[in-house]
């Protein structure tokens, strides 16, 4: 039976991805549109003191500045219909201009109405407010979630905001300049414990130095990634779009791994170890798993990234 996108996505099945979180967003999506963005200040100030994120650089700030302005010169009724929308995924300019956006333009656009509202600027969640038993309830869920799966609740809180981009027809996706790679002086090389693989060592060092030309050769033709709670993305360009977008300066800290010979001349790869973003820097470690199908040629025939249930499933290499 040949291999195929679907079977592949079933090696390692004893790996335990962190379900918590798309049950919580999940259970945040039913909350109402005023809940949402109490919501989402409550949870920034809390997670605030204990996670601390980063200020998005200018070159991410840029494509949010002219709507930050405009919504920076409205009154703070206008303001909070604003945000209503979003929440909403109402079909309106702001909105549709927010939907294309990618994650790190939109997390800089609520960083900087957060830095607003803190500030007075922009409408302000009402003194005294009181979150719904709902809205509390979602609350206490992600308090409850480590921090890794903290910060991928409440960044996926805000990114599925807006007009949906699926309803759009054609558009211009906005997305931030692409980094270019490190220089070769600048470069680390990872290890990792019971794994010499060239192709998965290359995958990881190429991430880490933004040199996603010589990853995506890494691929084949035909190849697949699974991201975190998401479909696979097929194709080599469609997988160099969302490194291009959603993967600059991340640091991949792999641990250990197995690998053993899979069907058809195939071989597959499970590396633990833990992901730092630009967002919240070095203080939070994502604890995931990669897990690797490679080709008799030695590409990448398919790779799921999850994100794991505990820091214990970090040891978790059997099948």
């Amino acid at each position: 039976m040949p291999i195929t996108i679907d079977s592949a996505r079933g090696i390692f099945p004893g790996t335990l991805s962190a379900d918590a979180v798309p049950a919580t967003i999940a259970r945040f999506k039913q909350l109402s549109a005023e809940d949402q963005l109490a919501w989402t200040w409550f949870a920034y100030l809390e997670m605030g003191k204990t996670i601390t994120v980063a200020a998005p650089g200018a070159a991410s700030m840029q494509f949010a500045e002219a709507t930050l302005n405009q919504i920076k010169q409205m009154t703070f009724p206008e303001q909070s219909q604003v945000m209503c929308d979003l929440a909403n995924n109402a079909d309106t300019p702001i909105c549709r201009t927010y939907g294309t956006w990618t994650p790190n333009i939109k997390l800089g656009f609520w960083y900087q109405l957060g830095q607003w509202m803190d500030q007075g600027i922009v409408a302000p969640i009402p003194a005294g407010y009181q979150l719904s038993a709902n809205a509390s309830a979602v609350l206490q869920a992600v308090r409850e979630l480590d921090q890794g799966q903290q910060i991928t609740v409440l960044r996926n809180a805000v990114v599925d905001m807006g007009f949906d981009p699926n309803k759009l027809g054609d558009y211009t996706r906005v997305s931030e300049p692409v980094i270019p790679p490190k220089d070769a002086s600048q470069r680390t090389q990872v290890t990792i414990e019971g794994i010499n693989n060239e192709t998965v060592l290359s995958y990881m060092n190429n991430l880490n130095a933004n040199d996603f030309g010589a990853l995506i050769e890494l691929f084949a033709p035909d190849a697949a990634l699974q991201p975190p709670f998401q479909r696979p993305i097929v194709g080599r360009d469609a997988i160099l779009r969302f490194f291009n977008e959603e993967c600059q300066n991340l640091k991949l800290i792999p641990e250990r791994g197995i690998s053993e010979p899979a069907e058809d001349g195939y071989t597959q790869i499970k590396v633990t170890g833990k992901v730092q973003t630009p967002w919240f820097g070095a203080a939070v470690g994502m604890n995931m798993a990669w897990r690797f199908l490679l080709n008799p040629k030695g590409k990448i025939f398919f790779v799921a990234i999850d994100l794991l249930a505990s820091p214990k499933e970090l040891l978790n290499l059997v099948r």
